[in-house]
């Protein structure tokens, strides 16, 4: 999504349950294949109470319409939150800032596709209660196992705000973090993000990708394994560091939906039943029985 027409969020201990799957990629500017983006925006909103599903679908569905009728350029996967307020995120990744500035200017160029994102805009507008966006910059030392977002149905934000003049014991934390997980369970990825623009400010983004949910259950049952590689010293240090340098946290589920979202063409391909499902055959009306 674009700033132009504004479309489109713990602590270290529910680090220790970080969920053993790829990170998403996807990149207004190439295919997605090369890992999580190096620019990520996040828009969100806020539909107001009763105004969310299918209706939020439908009028997402003009701004999906807008891009493929009027050749736009801008790609993204939309969430749909499971916790917390009720909010769907609007992702959309860029290989750095320039390119966000060079994707606005297309589409300011674009009178027919402007002309419809405005229209858009208004029969959307009156469903939201609030919106927002925020640009992240990715941590590339402080994320690990980092994949793609092929099979994946889930995603699990957790946000956590560092305490002015702290940063130094929260980035000692996550090596800490890093150093259990691969003693303890190897296989666990995340892709951590660090907030460049947006407020409140000093926040960093941890995110990992789920298949099912029924992931949670296994992932939560085999944190122990952490607690055992970070031993007894390793988890009070952990602990200090926590304490010293995380001001706030928090941690919330979405599901990706696939009716909001305008991904690039090579996801659509990999997994075109998702992407772009196909519709229901109407059934035939039964004969008439002979007279």
């Amino acid at each position: 999504m674009t700033f132009r027409f504004s479309k489109r969020s713990t602590a270290l201990p529910l680090l220790l349950c970080a969920l053993a799957s790829a990170p998403f990629a996807i990149s207004a500017q190439d295919d997605g294949t090369n890992g999580p983006p190096k620019v990520l925006m996040i828009q969100r909103e806020f539909t107001k109470p009763g105004k969310g599903g299918m209706l939020h679908e439908k009028t997402e569905g003009a701004f999906i319409a807008a891009m493929k009728d009027h050749n736009g350029p801008v790609r993204y996967f939309a969430l749909n939150s499971l916790t917390g307020p009720y909010r769907a995120l609007f992702f959309s990744g860029y290989p750095n800032f320039a390119a966000i500035e060079a994707e606005n200017k297309a589409v300011d160029k674009n009178a027919a596709l402007s002309a419809a994102l405005d229209h858009a805009n208004v029969a959307d507008g009156d469903l939201l209660a609030d919106a927002d966006a925020s640009l992240w910059t990715r941590n590339d030392e402080m994320s690990y196992n980092t994949g793609n977002l092929v099979g994946k149905r889930f995603m699990e934000l957790e946000l956590f705000r560092i305490k002015p003049g702290h940063e130094k014991e929260w980035s000692d934390a996550v090596k800490l973090v890093k150093d259990g997980y691969k003693k303890g369970i190897p296989e666990t990825s995340w892709v951590m993000y660090q907030q460049a623009y947006g407020v409140p400010g000093n926040e960093f983004l941890v995110i990992t990708t789920l298949k099912s949910m029924a992931e949670i259950d296994t992932n939560f049952a085999t944190g122990k394994k952490f607690v055992e590689a970070m031993g007894d010293k390793g988890m009070a240090k952990l602990g200090e560091l926590s304490a010293a340098s995380i001001e706030a946290q928090q941690t919330n589920l979405f599901q990706i939906n696939p009716k909001m979202s305008y991904p690039p063409e090579p996801w659509i391909q990999a997994e075109p039943d998702f992407w772009k499902p196909k519709m229901a055959a109407p059934k035939k009306p039964a004969p008439k029985p002979a007279p």
